[in-house]
């Protein structure tokens, strides 16, 4: 008698096993695949927003070696996003989600919202992507606690301040984030950090920080970098997001070499190689 694969839960994947360290046991980092089911995020707002297109992305996405689907339902961009309701974010994923799980690679869901973060597992996802770090909404750090699932937690502000240390905020930010999660009970070995690239920073700010990403390695948990099409390249050599496909790779290499174990990309197939060949170039060294 074959037996039944266990059913993917918050804190396993696909196979049944722990999902951070089958994704962080490699000697590059792993790629989680951007997929936004929304009309207004700052790169491809509205490509994606209908269900059939989304799941042929996440598809293309699995074929080209992502490690993760990432999946958000409301644009967090810095300038111009409308904020929706739980309800209208979970109509937007509803068609969508159950599908993606169903390829059989770890999803996370993006969202701050503990409502939508508390129907997802149910779904399938494994990992809540918090882009407020459990300082929004005061349900979420409890419920992740419950479910048991990783969560990366995010560094973000309503606005930039040139006028800060960005590296000392955004260590400030994550000792209160992980305050509140050792006393909502969520492990340490569930947590994964974010400095937030493009999140209520300016574009110095955003290169500051991965820069100076090994600071970071002071909290002893896993970190992730997302610098995929961020406007910080723009301001380096002058393009629209879809043209930023050079500077978001510079941008990854660099922090795979300070220490980050996922980066988040739009562009799965050139991130893969690029991360791949780096690693492979390193053990000949």
């Amino acid at each position: 008698m074959i037996a039944a694969k266990p059913r993917p839960t918050a804190a396993t994947g696909p196979a049944g096993h722990p999902v951070l360290p089958a994704l962080l046991s490699r000697p590059y980092p792993a790629v989680m695949g951007v997929l936004n089911v929304t009309p207004d995020s700052f790169s491809d707002g509205g490509q994606f927003a209908a269900p059939e297109r989304a799941l042929a992305q996440a598809r293309r996405m699995v074929a080209e070696g992502a490690d993760i689907i990432d999946i958000g339902a409301e644009s967090t961009r810095p300038y111009g996003s409308e904020p929706i309701s739980a309800d209208e974010e979970l109509d937007r994923l509803r068609p969508v989600l159950p599908d993606v799980i169903a390829l059989g690679i770890p999803v996370s869901i993006d969202s701050m919202k503990s409502a939508v973060v508390a129907w997802a597992p149910h779904q399938g996802a494994v990992i809540a992507n918090d882009v407020w770090g459990l300082q929004r909404d005061s349900g979420m750090a409890g419920l992740v606690a419950e479910r048991g699932a990783p969560i990366i937690i995010m560094h973000n502000r309503d606005s930039a301040d040139p006028a800060i240390d960005i590296m000392q905020d955004i260590a400030a930010f994550f000792a209160r984030s992980l305050d509140i999660a050792a006393k909502a009970g969520i492990s340490p070995d569930k947590i994964v950090l974010d400095p937030g690239i493009g999140f209520g920073k300016t574009p110095e700010q955003s290169m500051t920080a991965l820069a100076r990403l090994g600071e970071l390695q002071s909290f002893g948990l896993p970190l992730l970098i997302g610098a995929s099409r961020k406007r910080f390249i723009s301001t380096v050599t002058p393009s629209e997001p879809h043209q930023r496909l050079g500077g978001s790779i510079a941008a990854h290499l660099l922090a795979a070499q300070n220490g980050a174990r996922i980066v988040r990309a739009h562009d799965v197939a050139e991130t893969v190689q690029a991360l791949r060949v780096s690693a492979a170039i390193r053990e000949q060294g």
